[in-house]
């Protein structure tokens, strides 16, 4: 007997869910599912995938979930299959109460792309609940004067179904006096009425004990008992009267308890205790017990608990005046609950990421709903953020918002973002709520390494240590972690045959600069090398800065007699007349320093001498003069010794010899001696070797011209291939002999030589470069060599 009907149910809720979901495809309204309470957590609902229009697997890559208005997750969807499935057994009283049909509204969220669909989901009833009598037992007091066909309505059951499984029918138990009628409030309502259809007669049968029955329409149908005790009175032929027959009164919301809702009032013309009136409700559903109560002495109506618009808008009350003879009438009172603005707008996230890349774009940050249990304008809201935000938030539908990055975001600009999510009613005053969120945006490396100079000049001393440090170079990266983490390494030359690397070396960590090895100015004064800083970030970004290290002079360079020659086996001699005037000029000290700067800056003193007051020696240019005129007295060879001294510090010197012979005068080419000079020139066998070397002398001369020149153009070629890697701007252009009275020559400065037509003076013509630059030493020798060349000609 059970099972068929509970099939033919069955096969109804299958019906039902094929019409809902093809309800749910037609155009662009919202999908529509169906699902009977009470069923299993995991109960298959439907196949989603038709109904979205998108293909097997796409649910699962988009990221699809099920969003629902409330806070409470009702469907799960599983994206690999599309199937929706109960998540917790549904009870349709407890989600709807008495509203029917009790539909759950959600909304299914595609992330990526960001798409939406709306779907409703029908809670059908079962019948799992009985009728039920709030009063079990039910008193009438009938006079026995009671005319036929009275009526007298009965306490009403109730069912928390609905529809066809919901209260249908009362009936009463088998009796001669009475029967019953079912009949329907203006809400819907059932409520019994007993029927008189005997007369009664109080000393025949005073009193009555009948059994109400309420039956509901499920399959199979559910049924509650009370019982109704009549006890039959004597005539009391005045019924109260109520001063009007229905109330409609209006409070608000916040009414606080005890507040007076109404004032009901009956009066009955009978004496006595038939004219005493009482007042009680009548039929009162639970809700309405517990929120009013009646004063049966007054008739005031007060409230018993506070009232909520949003739970339930209005109440309808039955109040029964009934006098001391058992006579009653009834009245009708409506009472609305007015709406005030007492319900914050409520927010929910759905979906949230706190962490986005800096070069992310319209990326979706949040999903939330909002909304307002209040109604009217009180229930309208709006949602704003903080302005100058890079973010934006658009309404998908009528409560629903994405917040959204509207342009591309820079961490090294802000790291982070504290947004505030307001949202506000239009009620009076408005209320709003509020909800934080933060962003944390995460580096990317978009910022290369930069040098804090756009070019470094390192300064070191020669002859330095080797391993020394020279300086540093630093480079800043804007990004953070393995992005901001920097690396230095020196870039090799285009010219692979320049050993860089064997003079200078960095560290990689903190960009120090080391030379390898000592440097020596008079080789390299400056060298010029790239240095690359290269960050940690994948790939990574790097930056290049120019260095030039600027090798520092030191005074390690004695200087250097180029004239007189100082070889110490034949002294040059230079011939003075003895009619020289004081004043006259000698000879010339010629001395170079290796150094530069100050530290090749010569002075020259006449440090001992044969006769003292006989010379004197420019200190600024190393020329020897005549201090006063040469007397008979004065020896025929003078020896100086001249300190030549630099300007460094500590002061380099060097000493040089000369040798003066004083003569009567000169003839060319031959030197035209006294008798008493050709005697003593006779006894010393210099003269005599002169005159027989002078041939060999000047053949050697043009053999060493030769040799110098061969000498230099090697020299030239090597300092170009040298100095085109180090030189700050190309081949060095070498060094420049100063002629302006200082004496003071570079170590590479040529020279020539020549004889002057003149007697009884020695002169020095300087004329342009001719001669390569040989080392101070190499012409020593080769001078050395030839005495009679150093006697004869005057160098300069």
């Amino acid at each position: 007997m059970d099972t068929a009907p509970g099939k033919i149910q069955q096969n109804r809720q299958v019906i039902f869910l094929i019409v809902a979901f093809l309800l749910s495809e037609v155009g662009s309204e919202p999908g529509r599912f169906s699902v009977a309470e009470e069923m299993e957590s995991g109960s298959f609902v439907a196949n989603v995938i038709k109904t979205l229009g998108v293909g097997v697997g796409e649910l699962s890559a988009r990221g699809a979930r099920v969003l629902s208005e409330d806070k409470k997750q009702h469907l799960q969807l599983i994206s690999e299959t599309g199937d929706l499935l109960i998540k917790d057994k549904l009870d349709r009283e407890e989600l709807c109460g008495p509203t029917e049909p009790c539909v759950l509204p959600f909304q299914i969220l595609l992330e990526n792309p960001l798409q939406f669909f709306r779907a409703e989901l029908k809670v059908e009833d079962i019948n799992d609940h009985s009728p039920t009598f709030l009063d079990m037992e039910t008193f009438l007091k009938i006079p026995e004067s009671t005319t036929l066909g009275t009526t007298f309505p009965l306490t009403i059951a109730q069912d928390m179904d609905v529809g066809k499984n919901g209260l249908q029918n009362y009936t009463i138990s088998p009796n001669p006096y009475f029967f019953l009628r079912t009949r329907t409030h203006r809400d819907g309502r059932k409520y019994p009425e007993l029927v008189l259809e005997k007369a009664l007669d109080r000393e025949e049968q005073p009193e009555l004990t009948l059994t109400l029955t309420a039956i509901d329409g499920g399959s199979p149908p559910r049924s509650g008992t009370a019982q109704v005790r009549i006890t039959v009175v004597d005539i009391n032929d005045n019924t109260p009267v109520f001063a009007q027959p229905r109330y409609e009164v209006q409070i608000p919301e916040n009414s606080p308890i005890g507040s007076l809702v109404v004032t009901v009032s009956a009066r009955d013309l009978d004496a006595g205790i038939y004219g005493d009136i009482t007042y009680t409700l009548f039929q009162a559903t639970a809700k309405v017990s517990q929120m009013f109560g009646v004063d049966p002495i007054f008739g005031d109506i007060r409230l018993k608990r506070a009232v909520d618009f949003e739970e339930i808008q209005t109440y309808d009350l039955y109040i029964e005046a009934i006098d001391g003879g058992g006579l009653s009438t009834k009245c009708s009172v409506l009472v609305h609950v007015t709406d005030l603005n007492d319900n914050p707008p409520e927010l929910t996230m759905s979906s949230f990421t706190s962490n986005i890349p800096e070069n992310s774009s319209e990326t979706v940050v949040a999903v939330f709903s909002i909304r307002d249990r209040d109604s009217g304008d009180n229930g309208k809201m709006t949602c704003s953020i903080q302005e100058d935000l890079p973010f934006v938030l658009k309404q998908q539908f009528e409560n629903i918002y994405i917040l959204i990055t509207e342009e591309t975001l820079d961490r090294e600009n802000k790291a982070e973002y504290n947004i505030t999510i307001t949202v506000s009613d239009f009620g009076s005053p408005r209320l709003k709520t509020e909800h934080n969120i933060t962003v944390i945006i995460s580096d990317v490396n978009d910022n290369p390494p930069v040098f804090n100079q756009t070019a470094y000049t390192l300064y070191l001393r020669e002859n330095n240590s080797p391993a020394v440090h020279i300086g540093s170079v630093s480079a800043s990266d804007r990004d953070v972690g393995s992005n901001a983490k920097v690396t230095y390494s020196l870039l090799p030359l285009e010219d692979e045959k320049l050993p860089l690397f064997s003079y200078i070396s960095i560290n990689s960590d903190n960009g120090h600069i080391y030379a390898l090895r000592s440097l020596d100015y008079e080789a390299i004064q400056t060298f010029l090398f790239t240095v690359k800083a290269t960050d940690g970030g994948s790939p990574s970004l790097s930056s290049k800065v120019l260095v030039s290290v600027v090798v520092q002079d030191e005074n390690d360079n004695s200087p250097f007699v180029l004239y007189p020659l100082q070889n110490g086996t034949a002294p040059c001699n230079d011939l003075v007349p003895r009619a020289a005037e004081p004043g006259y000029l000698v000879t010339k000290v010629v001395a170079v320093d290796g150094d530069s700067g100050q530290n090749s800056w010569l002075s020259y003193q006449l440090l001992k001498a044969t006769d003292p007051g006989l010379f004197t020696v420019w200190a600024h240019n190393g020329e020897v003069h005549t201090a006063r005129p040469i007397s008979e007295r004065d020896a025929i060879k003078q020896k100086l010794l001249v300190l030549v001294k630099d300007n460094g510090q500590p002061p380099l010197s060097t000493a040089a010899t000369l040798n003066v012979i004083l003569v009567d005068g000169f003839s060319e080419p031959y030197v035209n001696l006294s008798e008493e000079t050709k005697e003593q020139m006779q006894t010393d066998s210099l003269t005599i070797y002169l005159v027989i070397s002078l041939a060999s002398v000047s053949f050697l001369f043009l053999v060493s011209v030769i040799l110098f020149i061969s000498v230099r153009l090697w020299r030239k070629k090597r300092d170009t291939l040298n100095s085109g890697y180090f030189g700050p701007h190309g081949p060095s252009s070498g060094h420049f002999v100063d002629i302006n009275g200082t004496g003071t020559l570079s170590q590479r400065y040529q020279y020539e030589v020549s004889l002057t037509s003149s007697l009884g003076t020695n002169e020095f013509k300087f004329l342009k470069p001719i001669i390569p630059t040989v080392q101070a030493q190499g012409c020593g020798k080769d001078l050395e060599e030839n005495p009679s060349f150093q006697n004869t000609f005057g160098i300069n």
